[in-house]
């Protein structure tokens, strides 16, 4: 067993394991969905909102609350266009609630 002694950033371990890298890209591409998406949701409501995983053409939003959970779904026709104009594959929003913390 090889073990590091001396600490080592994110990005380090992410240029050693190619697994790790590819979580990194996953969730770097959600959360840069969200920003291409933030203007066009109220601004009360996105505090309420993670960005989750993509697969294929649905990306998913986690949502806290089903009223947020509600309206984001009036608001997903308009998302999508939004990310298609910026070179997003996506088809359809999946929108998954979170209980409350």
């Amino acid at each position: 067993m090889n073990r590091r002694t001396a600490p080592f950033t994110l990005q380090q371990a992410a240029h050693e394991s190619p697994t790790l890298a590819s979580l990194l890209a996953r969730a770097r591409d959600a959360s840069e969905r969200l920003k291409a998406v933030e203007e066009l949701i109220p601004v009360d409501m996105r505090a309420a909102l993670q960005p989750g995983p993509a697969e294929g053409d649905v990306w998913c939003v986690l949502v806290t609350g089903s009223a947020a959970a509600a309206k984001l779904r009036q608001l997903s026709p308009m998302l999508v266009t939004r990310l298609k104009s910026r070179g997003w594959d996506v088809a359809t929003i999946r929108i998954k609630v979170q209980a409350r913390r």
